[in-house]
C-alpha cells in the first residue's frame, strides 16, 4: 500500500478492505459489496487492498477488477476462522499503513485496537444482528453483544447497511451509524438456455436461495410447501458447512418436488434461475439488507419474503410476506392462482431495484474514507447519535 497522504478530498486514497472471504464474491453479502465499492473506488483512483482467505492456491492473483488481493490463512473453526484471518490482515495493513480501513463484521472488534495504535482511522461495517443467530451459543451471543459495544467504542464511524440495523444502534448504544445499502444489480434480459439444463421452464418453478441456517427460514419455507398444493417444483439453491443437522431437518420436510441444487457459482445460471421464476422466496430476518433480496427484485421478480423489518424496508408494497409454514403454504397456493398479481409485484420489484444503486453505494464509502483521513489526526471518542449526520443510500 502506498504511504498515508495529506486529508485532501481530491487525493486519491489507499484503502483496506479487511475482515471478509474477499473477492471474487462467491460467498455473501460482504464480498459482494466489497467486489462492487472495491473495483468501483478503484476506477476513481483509489488504490484499494481487499484481504482474502480461502481461495484455493491455484486459483490465487494479486489483482482482480484493479483491487490487490492478500491471501492469508484462517484456522478451520467456526468460531476462530473469521477472527484469526482478520487479526493476520490487520497487522499486515498496520505494517504498509493505508490512509483508512474499512473492517466488515463486529466480531472483529477485538483487534479494532492495533489499527488505532498505527494511527490508522478505521470504520465498522456492523453486518446484522450476530448475536441472535441461531448458530451461536451462549458464549458466542455474549462474545457478539461484547463487539457491538467494543465497536462502538473502538471505530471512528459504523456502517449500517439497513434502517433497522441503524436504529439497533441508535437505541442499544446511544451510537450514530453511516447508513449505507448494498446495491441493487438490475439484470437486462438474460437468456434461459441454462434453466433447460435443469429440467425446469421459465416461469414455472419457486426459488430460494440462502445459507442452510435457522434464522433464513429454509426449514419453514420447505415445510410451507410441503403443505401447499403447489404445482410448481420448489428450487433451493445453498448449503451450509457447519450445519450438518440443520441441513438434514430442511431435506427430511422437503417433498419430491423439491429440487436441491447445493451451492451454485456459476453467475450466469445463477441470474437465469432469478430472472425466471415465478417467486422468488426469501427466508432471512436478522442480517440487515440482503444482497439475495437485492438480486432478486434487480431481476424484476416477485418476492415473498420472512415478516421482518429489513426485508419490508426493501420491498414494501412489492413484497408479500409470511411468519408460519402455513402463511407460506397460502402464499404457495396464491402465486399459481393469480399470475397477474404476481406480474404486477414482480414490476414493483424492479421500482424498488432503483433505489440501490451500486454508483451511489460506492460514492457513499468513498466520501466515508475521505472522511475517515480527515479526521485521523483528531481522533476522539465517537459522538453520540444526536451529534452525527446519518448518511442514507437507500429508499425512504
Amino acid at each position: 500500500m502506498q504511504r498515508r497522504r495529506r486529508a485532501d478530498s481530491a487525493a486519491p486514497l489507499s484503502i483496506a478492505l479487511i475482515g471478509t472471504r474477499g473477492v471474487p464474491a462467491r460467498y455473501g453479502g460482504f464480498e459482494t459489496a466489497i467486489e462492487e465499492v472495491g473495483r468501483r473506488l478503484v476506477a476513481k483512483g483509489h488504490r484499494v487492498t481487499v484481504y482474502c482467505r480461502g481461495v484455493a492456491r491455484d486459483e490465487r492473483t494479486d489483482n482482480y477488477l484493479g483491487m490487490q488481493l492478500v491471501h492469508l490463512p484462517a484456522l478451520r473453526r467456526r468460531s476462530l476462522e473469521t477472527l484469526s484471518h482478520s487479526a493476520l490482515s490487520i497487522l499486515h495493513a498496520v505494517r504498509h499503513r493505508p490512509d483508512a480501513a474499512i473492517v466488515f463484521n463486529a466480531a472483529n472488534a477485538p483487534l479494532l485496537p492495533l489499527l488505532n495504535a498505527a494511527g490508522i482511522p478505521v470504520a465498522t461495517h456492523v453486518d446484522g444482528l450476530e448475536s441472535r443467530r441461531a448458530k451461536w451459543g451462549p458464549t458466542g451471543r455474549r462474545y457478539y453483544l461484547m463487539c457491538e459495544r467494543l465497536a462502538v467504542w473502538l471505530s471512528r464511524e459504523l456502517i449500517a447497511d439497513a434502517r433497522g440495523i441503524a436504529d439497533y444502534y441508535a437505541t442499544r448504544y446511544q451510537a450514530a451509524t453511516r447508513q449505507i445499502a448494498y446495491g441493487a444489480p438490475v439484470l437486462h434480459a438474460p437468456g434461459d438456455a441454462k434453466l433447460a439444463e435443469l429440467g425446469i421452464a421459465p416461469g414455472g418453478y419457486h426459488l430460494l436461495v440462502a445459507r442452510f441456517e435457522p434464522e433464513n427460514h429454509v426449514h419453514l419455507i420447505v415445510q410451507g410447501y410441503a403443505k401447499a398444493a403447489a404445482r410448481y417444483p420448489l428450487v433451493v439453491v445453498g448449503s451450509a458447512p457447519y450445519a450438518e443437522q440443520y441441513t438434514q431437518s430442511v431435506h427430511a420436510a422437503a417433498t419430491e418436488n423439491v429440487r436441491f441444487l447445493g451451492g451454485v457459482w456459476d453467475q450466469e445460471l445463477l441470474d437465469q434461475l432469478y430472472a425466471h421464476a415465478l417467486v422468488y422466496w426469501h427466508g432471512h430476518s436478522v442480517g440487515g439488507t440482503n444482497p439475495s433480496l437485492l438480486r432478486a427484485i434487480g431481476a424484476g421478480t416477485a418476492v415473498n419474503a420472512f415478516d421482518v423489518n429489513f426485508n419490508r424496508e426493501v420491498l414494501g408494497a412489492a413484497g408479500a410476506y409470511f411468519s408460519t409454514p402455513a402463511q407460506a403454504a397460502t402464499l404457495f397456493e396464491a402465486a399459481e392462482a393469480q399470475p397477474e398479481q404476481v406480474a404486477h409485484r414482480a414490476e414493483l420489484s424492479l421500482q424498488r431495484a432503483e433505489a440501490y444503486d451500486w454508483d451511489q453505494v460506492a460514492a457513499g464509502y468513498e466520501a466515508l474514507c475521505q472522511d475517515l483521513v480527515r479526521s485521523r489526526r483528531h481522533f476522539m471518542a465517537r459522538p453520540s447519535a444526536q451529534d452525527v449526520p446519518i448518511a442514507h443510500h437507500g429508499p425512504t
